[in-house]
């Protein structure tokens, strides 16, 4: 009798304080929508990359990019859904929009947009507006991927009266015109006039040269994917890319430059009658066994999970490595580093006006310079077993003053929902300050309370797209991965067991 007494008193406590942190989202979402609201531009209907923290017009960045203007669609698709705004207004001012896309300048062979605009005329930037040097402009294969992920969005049934118009912006973009098929990669982008160290190259027939990076984007658990994904599911990229890059590099003194020597062995997949070896590797962290990014921050991870169902897809991959990557940020934050605060990502630089810094969780990235997640930048290294010693000082770090950033938090809502809301109430109630008109401002330095005064159209557009997803049973998520990106990707992640999981006691 006593036990279903207090079953039934858990049962009505568990719900109310489920529906109010419901309330708390929707306050959230709210205020978060308030900022895009803020950063457009009345005329064009064009986001600007941020806004001060007091969302005052006049504090409008002067510049655009591809990513912020699919970050508006996201928003107001979300907006809508929320029941923020009418349907009716989320149609105008994506019309606007796109009214004013089509006007945009772009690369014609190969219909990708440059990485900056003016959002009040239009036009490309040629002269950055903050310092007055040069800009050579640049077609980014991430920033045009996200822009395409929001057309998508639009024309796959998010706005069904705009679904033609977004479709044929959509459909004149080639993303194969960064695809190296040699390495079978793509490129992180390309500028139309000459650049140093920039190679000359045409990788999809359009009749012309351009100068691509250097780099490939060869680090698979980063956010340039999602132009992978847009890539192969509009057939400009062969399926046999989804196991171009690198899950980690291997485990041998060849690649021993990293800061952690995986967990892994080769595995053959078969694509389309082909095998493709793949090193399935995993980085250890405490008892996780995660697929690393390239930074180690949650951007990178989860900002694609957004819109595309990696983890239903994937269930012997990305299933198994999202929710071990949340559960080393978290433990990062709260056991080793000892913050009591977690969610490390690039974003505003709390300490520099106007500045920008990457941040993350040094052991769970790969690049050997690393993420830091504190001011003092301090790095991490285990050593590469059998080819080279750790770093001195740095397998067992002294952390300093960390940073974090709560849209980093954000995006751990579908993967461990309490952590998340307990991460956020911390913030909100420990730094007044952190929290405004627009909602959370970008980043906080944690020992200090000093926080990056402004809003960005990125970040915000995380923040508000993992809110909608959660209140809205992923619908936002639904309106990009239903149809053909679905029928081109599940099935390959389907296919794919990473080395992820928990490491044996």
């Amino acid at each position: 009798m006593a036990l279903l007494l207090t079953l039934s008193l858990a049962a009505p406590a568990a719900a109310a304080t489920y529906g109010q942190d419901h309330k708390t989202l929707e306050r959230y979402a709210r205020d978060t929508w308030a900022s895009f609201v803020a950063m457009a531009n009345e005329t064009t209907g064009m986001p600007t990359d941020n806004i001060d923290g007091d969302l005052d017009p006049e504090s409008r960045a002067a510049y655009t990019s591809p990513t912020n203007i699919g970050m508006f669609i996201w928003a107001t698709l979300a907006a809508r859904d929320l029941a923020i705004i009418r349907p009716t207004e989320a149609r105008e001012r994506i019309g606007l929009l796109l009214d004013s896309v089509e006007q945009l300048e772009r690369h014609e062979p190969s219909g990708q947009f440059w990485n900056w605009y003016d959002p009040a005329t239009l036009e490309v930037v040629t002269v950055w507006p903050t310092d007055g040097n040069p800009v050579n402009p640049f077609a980014s294969s991430v920033d045009n991927g996200w822009l395409a992920a929001a057309l998508h969005m639009v024309a796959n049934g998010g706005v069904p009266q705009l679904r033609a118009q977004a479709d044929a912006l959509l459909q004149s973009m080639d993303f194969g015109c960064y695809y190296d098929p040699v390495v079978n990669q793509i490129r992180g982008g390309f500028w139309g006039a000459e650049q140093p160290g920039g190679v000359l190259d045409d990788y999809c027939g359009m009749g012309t040269d351009v100068w691509y990076t250097g780099h490939h984007y060869g680090s698979f658990n980063t956010e340039p994917r999602i132009a992978s994904y847009i890539g192969i599911a509009m057939g400009d990229i062969p399926a046999r890319h989804y196991f171009g890059g690198w899950r980690t590099f291997p485990d041998t003194c060849d690649w021993s430059w990293p800061e952690t020597k995986p967990i892994g062995e080769w595995v053959t997949y078969t694509v389309d009658g082909e095998p493709i070896d793949v090193f399935e590797g995993a980085y250890p962290y405490d008892d996780q066994l995660v697929v690393p990014t390239w930074g180690g921050s949650m951007f990178e991870a989860l900002m694609v999970p957004l819109v595309v169902p990696e983890e239903d897809w994937g269930p012997n991959s990305w299933a198994v490595t999202h929710p071990l990557y949340v559960e080393s940020q978290i433990e990062h934050g709260l056991e080793e580093a000892e913050y009591g605060y977690w969610g490390f990502s690039p974003s505003s630089d709390p300490m520099v006006l106007n500045g920008y810094r990457e941040y993350g969780v040094d052991a769970i990235g790969m690049e050997p310079n690393g993420y830091t997640s504190d001011v003092e930048r301090t790095l991490y290294d285990a050593g590469f077993e059998g080819c080279r010693p750790p770093v001195e000082g740095q397998i067992d770090p002294d952390y300093g003053q960390g940073v974090v950033t709560p849209h980093a938090a954000f995006l751990a809502l579908d993967f461990d929902f309490d952590a998340t809301m307990d991460n956020l109430a911390a913030l909100e109630a420990d730094f007044p300050d952190l929290y405004g008109p627009g909602g959370f401002k970008d980043a906080v330095n944690v020992a200090t309370g000093q926080y990056a005064d402004r809003y960005l159209s990125l970040d915000q557009g995380m923040v508000i797209a993992a809110i909608a997803n959660e209140l809205r049973n992923d619908r936002l998520q639904r309106y990009f991965s239903r149809g053909i990106v679905e029928q081109s990707l599940a099935h390959l992640m389907a296919i794919e067991e990473f080395g992820a999981g928990r490491i044996s006691p």
